[in-house]
């Protein structure tokens, strides 16, 4: 049994880089029509005020070869399959984080974490930004390069 959204995003943020405006909110919205109620789970990521990643939304009418379309949701998605990813990438010890294959990313969602990780310094940002071509990671890429180099010019560690 997988731990509860809270104490997953908490690790996640453990990890996060000091001072970097990104957020990974998973939340479920309760449905209720005719046909009965569901709950509709979403997974976002923010960097500052802007949505960069958006589960489901970023993939309806979309298809890969090894997921589900998503045609049935709410009534099925990738939900776990996302939280277990994430839960994956936390538990990769640092030494392997840029080289370890997420097999079952197959939401783009590995270089985005990566970008966002401290474990991954600034000067293993270009090696990253090389490798993806990841619109999301390059926006969070961009952003620690962009204020380590203000750090850097105002003397600030």
């Amino acid at each position: 049994m997988s731990k509860p959204w809270s104490k997953l995003q908490k690790e996640f943020y453990l990890l996060r880089a000091e001072g970097l405006k990104f957020q990974l909110q998973c939340r479920s919205y309760r449905m209720d029509s005719q046909m009965g109620s569901t709950s509709c789970p979403r997974y976002w990521i923010t960097l500052g005020k802007d949505i960069i990643w958006d589960y489901p939304k970023d993939f309806v009418g979309k298809t890969h070869p090894d997921r589900k379309p998503t045609e049935w949701y709410p009534y099925e998605t990738d939900i776990p399959d996302i939280s277990n990813l994430i839960r994956e990438y936390i538990d990769t010890p640092k030494d392997e984080i840029m080289k370890k294959v997420f097999e079952n990313d197959c939401w783009g969602l590995i270089n985005i974490l990566r970008a966002a990780d401290k474990r991954i310094g600034t000067r293993r940002l270009p090696e990253l930004k090389k490798k993806t071509g990841n619109k999301a990671a390059l926006k969070v890429i961009e952003e620690r390069m962009s204020t380590a180099l203000t750090k850097q010019s105002t003397g600030l560690r």
